[in-house]
């Protein structure tokens, strides 16, 4: 028996993405960046799709998260090194870019090591988050996907262009399905993800 994508599979494929539809745990990791742009609130989400069993159905987890730096890091774009300033991650698909691994080596979470991936630079020291083409880079830059604090309400330093979960347990359930995907599938070490503007 055949199932449609759920919308927001539908939405991601709709824009000329992959998504990956063969084998249980096949997981499509995704963000939605919000219509708001309050650089210090968690109001996006991260996802992901999956099923759980062959010729079943899908499942689909919606997380809160920001995909923006905070203001802290906007503001003081050299506390990490950027001079060029703060990274913001461009919307996108970025194809097995991801690997587990230790994020600032305390705890798993999912590491940028198989590609690249592109992100605006914000340079001007206010907590605007600007996104011109014209700053474009293409590269490694450690933007991970971890999480924040137990309960995170402001991202402030949380964030300098990573993904990142407000809510730990939120958290542990992405890299629970992750591990899920490692043990059925060892040899698939890579993961993809995919960050689209909020479209309804």
């Amino acid at each position: 028996m055949g199932y449609a994508l759920p919308p927001v599979l539908a939405h991601i494929e709709s824009l000329g993405f992959k998504v990956f539809t063969s084998g249980v745990y096949n997981l499509n990791l995704f963000g939605i960046r919000g219509k708001s742009r309050d650089s210090n609130a968690f109001d996006d989400l991260l996802g992901c799709a999956f099923k759980s069993e062959e010729g079943g159905g899908w499942h689909v987890r919606y997380w809160p998260a920001t995909t923006d730096p905070g203001k802290f890091c906007l503001e003081k774009p050299e506390v990490y090194n950027t001079a060029l300033g703060t990274a913001i991650y461009k919307a996108g698909q970025y194809r097995g870019v991801y690997e587990v691994g230790l994020h600032r080596n305390k705890y798993r979470a999912l590491i940028q090591t198989g590609g690249e991936i592109a992100i605006y630079r914000d340079n001007n020291r206010d907590d605007v988050l600007n996104m011109n083409e014209s700053t474009v880079q293409h590269g490694y830059f450690g933007c991970n996907i971890h999480k924040a604090g137990k309960e995170s309400t402001r991202v402030d330093n949380w964030s300098a262009g990573c993904q990142v979960h407000a809510v730990a347990d939120c958290f542990d359930e992405m890299m629970g399905l992750v591990d899920l995907q490692l043990k059925h599938h060892p040899t698939w070490t890579k993961f993809t993800y995919t960050l689209v503007d909020q479209w309804w």
